[in-house]
């Protein structure tokens, strides 16, 4: 996919509603639009509200679908 910055408005949401999806990894959401964990981050810290990118960076962090396999097989 596009660097962020050339991204439509509806690419942009499509990001924001897989970011949002409690089953979605990051991993899938790379395969999907070719952007990685940071992008992610940046895009959902530029476009979301404060109180909302702080809403969703607690379930991503508290949440073990979001994590990457790699992540998950360094933890056992």
């Amino acid at each position: 996919m596009k660097k962020h910055i050339d991204m439509t408005k509806a690419e942009i949401s499509e990001i924001i509603e897989l970011a949002w999806c409690d089953r979605t990894s990051f991993d899938m959401i790379l395969c999907q639009t070719g952007l990685c964990e940071k992008q992610i981050i940046k895009i959902m810290r530029r476009e979301l509200k404060p109180k909302s990118y702080r809403n969703w960076r607690e379930r991503v962090s508290d949440n073990y679908e979001k994590r990457s396999i790699r992540m998950r097989q360094e933890r056992l």
